[in-house]
């Protein structure tokens, strides 16, 4: 199937640019894209030589196996101290709509997802204002009490580090007490664009760019593992949008600790930049493709349905997605309040191995680190 891909890419190059033609040769020739090779293929290239040549790298790293997991979420509050323009997530304490679970309650959600196989327990919420190091740590180890088999994905960079600084500990030493609570490893969320101009008009208070990076790298240099996101779609440039690969591709290539990375389309509703709009599903499945292609040192490209859809999962298997995230069984609210299609995220093994078979690979349920179950 590869070399067929390759083949039907090098006749539809030539009704490309020189400059695409160019770019997707070195790709073929398994040389590396540089900043402005991807800046024009998600301006310029062609829908079809995306699919074709993000497919052929996609066979390359995953053949026709496209991922899945059996995974819960917990969210432990809502309550931030932090006010993102895009974030139609977050309330303020004792405000209608917003929470803040107990220990038992986590317990009782966490016990609750070990007792029906549940592999992964996805813990991510609002950065509570009261909260430090030993409140992230009790939450660490009252699933792992309940759930001793199951790996906690656990806290956002941009939580980690508003409790480290409320604690004034580093990164390091918060991480290696996270970790000795029993944390598995950390999501990627909190991302969005690294670029300054773009954090500062979206969301101004949290950690910069940098800050995001550091955390995970340290996280890295401790032996654990990570996934990273971009959040698209709203006020960044084409050129930002590279850059924010880039940087990402350098920190892979000095730790190799992330897992996968996951473009997140923005979603316009219940948000203080809710009248921008949102980009099409054309540039969405561009953006996917070009991250394939870019980030050639990722083992994994996610297509996070909540957040896309399940009538589009499908789609994302063209452009370059090999894993589809996992069951959630309704149990995260972050795209829901954003408008986001799937109002009770929920989809069932059976399902998953249908609309990967109807796109032509084959499902493979894996653990949090890639092993296939």
């Amino acid at each position: 199937m590869r070399e067929q891909k390759a083949a039907l890419l090098r006749g539809q190059l030539k009704a490309e640019s020189a400059g695409v033609r160019e770019a997707l040769e070195r790709v073929l020739g398994g040389q590396r894209l540089r900043e402005e090779d991807g800046e024009m293929l998600l301006e310029e290239a062609g829908l079809g030589v995306l699919s074709l040549a993000s497919t052929w790298v996609r066979l390359e790293r995953s053949g026709v196996k496209a991922f899945y997991n059996r995974n819960r979420h917990i969210e432990p509050t809502n309550v931030c101290c932090y006010q993102c323009r895009f974030c139609a997530y977050r309330g303020d304490e004792g405000a209608v709509g917003s929470w803040k679970l107990d220990l038992a309650e986590i317990r009782r959600q966490a016990e609750e997802a070990a007792g029906v196989g549940v592999r992964e327990i996805h813990i991510t919420g609002g950065a509570y204002p009261g909260w430090g190091v030993s409140d992230l740590e009790q939450i660490v180890r009252a699933v792992r009490e309940v759930a001793p088999g199951v790996h906690i994905k656990a806290f956002s960079a941009v939580e980690l580090i508003a409790a480290f600084r409320r604690d004034g500990v580093g990164n390091r030493e918060g991480l290696m007490r996270l970790q000795e609570a029993g944390l598995s490893s950390i999501p990627g969320g909190g991302a969005e664009i690294f670029a300054e101009r773009v954090r500062k008009e979206i969301c101004p208070e949290k950690c910069t760019g940098a800050e995001w990076l550091e955390l995970h790298r340290a996280w890295h240099e401790l032996g654990g593992r990570s996934n990273a996101t971009m959040l698209f779609g709203h006020v960044e440039s084409r050129a930002e949008r590279v850059d924010h690969l880039e940087r990402l591709r350098r920190l892979q290539d000095a730790t190799r600790g992330f897992n996968s990375f996951i473009p997140l389309k923005y979603r316009a509703g219940g948000n203080a930049m809710g009248i921008r709009g949102e980009v099409p599903l054309v540039d969405v499945l561009r953006t996917y493709a070009v991250s394939a292609l870019y980030l050639d040192n990722f083992p994994h490209i996610k297509a996070y349905w909540p957040m896309l859809g399940k009538e589009n999962l499908e789609l994302s298997l063209a452009f370059g997605a090999d894993d589809l995230d996992g069951t959630i069984d309704d149990t995260t609210r972050i795209y829901s309040l954003a408008g986001a299609e799937e109002q009770r995220p929920r989809i069932g093994v059976e399902e998953f191995r249908a609309l990967v078979r109807r796109a032509g690979y084959v499902a493979v349920e894996r653990d949090s680190e890639y092993n296939e179950v």
